[in-house]
């Protein structure tokens, strides 16, 4: 009896033991969408306005879960670029802090090319972790921009990570800096890198920037009606088997809960962006397969998190070698310009009036995606203008015809892209109506819109070469000034001195 104990006994140690009976732990960390919020955002969609995000509170919270967790690695699945910083440094800023924190993988997303092919590809070969794009090849060779896939091991365990950018995203990007590159359907790409990996690794990870492009605004976690959906990488990963996680970006949607795909059992995550979010994802591993996983999003609470000194430290570096230029204060306004991604906005006034008077046009448009921050009340920088107005379009203008103008508008009340910004127009519209039907009256200035009327029309560059799907813009030979937006914006306020309260009710819905 004393054996048969004893032998009962052993044979329980043998089952506790973590080679035997219990699930490796595997940690996934994930941001997405970060776009240069290196400090804290007021939350000011909750109580007490408290503070969230900043790139170095986010890396303490990191440096935190990573001495918890057994097994533990961070991703990020595109869109770090944009904003001062990003612009000023050329993306050098945003790469070297991702280093510091350790990223293991990162995926490109379509803002990493907002200073062109040269300038990003500088930056893939001088950090230390790769950055992958299995979907992006070179038009004329024909060969991959960057590397599609990578093998990560730690502590015994073996991810295969692949990285990928949707088509939607693509069409984002200024189309003249990315002429020389091709951005192919992704699914066909995804299924082979699974293919050739899943023999050599226990999970495998897709890093994706796709769907629908986000609302832009820091808030989005508080507004369902501005949330976009994550569809496409439901059709991904319905499309390719053996994907274990998805860890998707673009849309801004954060998935506060996992999804998991019900065919293939694929988890797909995803935060909010800005860094107020960091994602977590424990994968239970049996030697085999994943038998099961918890997630979540966890607020990164600047007021109670000490920012880590070395991410604090290089950001001040940056900010110290650009300041010169940042911290010159161009003017004032009145009130604070605010963007508003699914109507119209302060902000999105001001600048279409903007690219109107400096145009000397009839109308212009602007479209929402290209306002990445808002103006504060008081004095307004060079640094302000440049958050705001981070992307290297210029201002142009053309003619066009009534039936022009209204199917630009009509594109806009689509949401496809957020609601389309204004001067010199006012339209009443109605988003119940069938998209391409929605419009129920515009005037120009006072008169109604003639079909067969010619008009100057004024807007910037991204738009005239069709981004955001404006294929419209493309029917017009352009007049470019060749000065960058936020070099005009600076310039008009030197000259006007204040930003007034922009006159609003241009575009109303009918209620």
């Amino acid at each position: 009896m004393r054996k048969l104990l004893l032998l009962l006994f052993l044979l329980l140690l043998t089952l506790n033991h973590p080679l035997f009976g219990d699930d490796k732990e595997i940690t996934i960390l994930h941001t997405n969408d970060f776009h240069s919020a290196f400090d804290p955002i007021p939350a000011y969609w909750l109580e007490g306005s408290p503070k969230l995000g900043g790139a170095a509170h986010l890396s303490t919270l990191i440096k935190q879960l990573r001495d918890k967790e057994d097994t533990v690695f961070l991703f990020d699945s595109g869109d770090m670029f944009t904003g001062m910083l990003a612009n000023l440094t050329q993306g050098e800023a945003l790469m070297e802090m991702m280093m510091t924190m350790e990223y293991d993988a990162f995926g490109i997303g379509n803002h990493e090319f907002d200073y062109g092919i040269e300038a990003f590809k500088r930056g893939i070969h001088r950090v230390s972790f790769p950055v992958l794009g299995a979907n992006i090849f070179y038009k004329e060779s024909g060969q991959l921009f960057s590397r599609a896939s990578t093998i990560l091991e730690r502590d015994g365990i073996r991810l295969g990570v692949i990285g990928i950018i949707g088509l939607d995203a693509r069409s984002v990007i200024l189309p003249s800096y990315v002429e020389a590159l091709d951005f192919r359907d992704p699914i066909p790409y995804v299924r082979n890198e699974v293919e050739e990996l899943r023999s050599l690794v226990d999970v495998i990870v897709v890093l994706t920037h796709q769907g629908k492009t986000g609302p832009m605004q820091t808030d989005a976690e508080h507004r369902p009606e501005v949330q976009r959906d994550f569809e496409e990488d439901i059709k991904l990963a319905g499309a390719v088997e053996g994907i274990d996680v998805i860890v998707s970006g673009h849309a801004h949607r954060g998935i506060e809960v996992p999804y998991v795909h019900p065919k293939t059992g694929t988890i797909i995550v995803q935060t909010y962006g800005y860094g107020t979010r960091l994602g977590y994802l424990k994968l239970f591993f049996d030697g085999e397969r994943i038998t099961r996983h918890e997630g979540k999003l966890l607020k990164v609470w600047s007021d109670k998190l000490k920012p880590d000194p070395l991410v604090e430290k290089k950001i001040s570096y940056y900010k110290e070698k650009v300041d010169h230029i940042i911290g010159e204060v161009v003017g004032y306004s009145d009130i604070r310009l605010v963007r508003d991604y699914v109507a119209e906005s302060s902000l999105g006034n001001f600048a279409a009036d903007v690219i109107r008077e400096v145009t000397g046009s009839e109308i212009a448009f602007q479209n929402a995606g290209g306002l990445r921050a808002d103006l504060p009340e008081g004095p307004v920088t060079k640094g302000n203008i440049l958050d705001a107005f981070p992307f290297h379009n210029t201002l142009v203008s053309t003619t066009m015809n009534g039936k022009q103008v209204k199917t630009i508008l009509e594109q806009g009340l689509s949401m496809e892209r957020g609601m389309i910004q204004v001067s010199g127009i006012k339209a009443i519209y109605d988003l119940k109506r069938p998209i391409n039907n929605r419009l129920l009256s515009v005037e120009i200035n006072g008169k109604p819109l003639g079909m067969k009327k010619k008009y100057k029309v004024g807007t910037q560059s991204f738009l005239a070469q069709g981004g955001d799907l404006y294929d419209t813009f493309l029917e017009g030979e352009y007049q470019d000034r060749k000065v960058n937006f936020s070099e005009e914006i600076i310039n008009y306020l030197k000259v006007n001195k204040e930003i007034r309260k922009p006159e609003m009710g241009r575009l109303i819905l009918k209620q």
